[in-house]
């Protein structure tokens, strides 16, 4: 059996010596040491077959024989690693320039709303995500807009075709704004609230420099008892004041929106020329950027809130023309073309 074992490490030796890649190398590891069919595995599983006397001895010698082969395949997969590394150095010309990488671009959308989400998160608010494919009740009836409203002009509406065989009444619809969530989440949750709901609307506009059928819109919402006029506007004005990175004016003005009342359009003063007029605020001074109010009490009543025990304030604004104003981007259109010179530009 030792003489058996021996002529096996020194048949797997000169292999190894004679083995050109690392593959090769593999080949002779499983050609020894196999699970199944190893020529030294199959000796040292038969140790136990041969007499008391002899086993040790035997067993001794199988070990320090495996040792010897491993090492030696260890050896020589070093020698053939550095080896191949040379080679590859030999072949490349270290003096020629390196070639740029180019990086991936955040589009100038995703970029505000990870901002405007930052510091929303800060003052305490819960960021959700609401359905793209809502139901007419969430996008309109909940929100105190029922059928046959005239304030459903002011949102025109992507419908769905309806399916002759479901059972289910309500219709669907592609959100025309994010303020279903407002309806979806006072439906589950007890005040106190503090909610905001960035993402992409949809209304069947004819395109312009100014208008398109899909765009990105930030709904919020605050809950509580005894919440006023004054929580609104201390909250927007320190969300505009991170925003901007300055302190920012604000005032409010009358607007009509069916989930609140009263409802304002709060303008702020022009960052870019302090409130003495340009192109951005159109020579005003102001800039319209938020429609919002007070939660109109029907739609507590649609939540299924106790009568006169809650108030809250909600605000929109349209995350595009949030990038459009701070980067002076003259057309709305850029932000679905594809094209990558735009982007790259943020």
């Amino acid at each position: 059996m030792i003489n058996k074992i021996e002529a096996i490490k020194k048949k797997a030796i000169e292999e190894i010596d004679k083995a050109k890649n690392i593959e090769l190398l593999a080949k002779i590891w499983r050609k020894y040491f196999g699970r199944k069919n190893g020529e030294l595995s199959n000796i040292l599983r038969d140790i136990k077959n041969i007499p008391k006397n002899r086993r040790k001895e035997v067993g001794s010698f199988a070990n320090k024989s495996k040792l010897i082969i491993e090492n030696n395949i260890a050896s020589k997969k070093q020698e053939l690693s550095l080896s191949t590394k040379s080679s590859l150095i030999d072949k490349i010309d270290i003096t020629l320039p390196g070639k740029n990488i180019d990086f991936g671009h955040l589009h100038p959308i995703t970029q505000i709303r990870r901002k405007v989400s930052e510091i929303f998160s800060s003052m305490g608010f819960e960021i959700l995500e609401g359905y793209e494919l809502e139901t007419d009740y969430y996008n309109f009836e909940a929100l105190n807009i029922p059928a046959g409203h005239p304030a459903r002009d002011m949102w025109d509406t992507f419908w769905l075709s309806e399916d002759k065989n479901s059972k289910k009444k309500d219709k669907f619809l592609l959100r025309t704004h994010t303020s279903p969530m407002q309806a979806r989440v006072m439906e589950k949750k007890d005040p106190p609230l503090r909610v905001i709901v960035p993402g992409r609307c949809f209304r069947p506009e004819a395109t312009d420099a100014s208008h398109e059928h899909t765009f990105y819109q930030l709904e919020g919402f605050v809950v509580d008892e005894d919440i006023t006029i004054s929580n609104l506007i201390y909250t927007l004005r320190s969300f505009l004041s991170s925003l901007f990175k300055e302190s920012i004016e604000v005032r409010l003005r009358p607007g009509y929106f069916p989930f609140v009342e009263p409802g304002f359009e709060l303008d702020f003063q022009c960052v870019f020329c302090k409130g003495r007029g340009c192109s951005v605020c159109k020579k005003t001074g102001w800039v319209e950027l938020i429609p919002c109010g007070m939660i109109h009490p029907k739609v507590f009543e649609h939540a299924g809130y106790k009568k006169g025990k809650y108030t809250g304030f909600a605000f929109g604004a349209g995350l595009d023309r949030v990038v459009m104003m701070k980067a002076r981007i003259d057309d709305i259109r850029w932000f679905h073309k594809g094209d990558l010179r735009f982007i790259k530009q943020f």
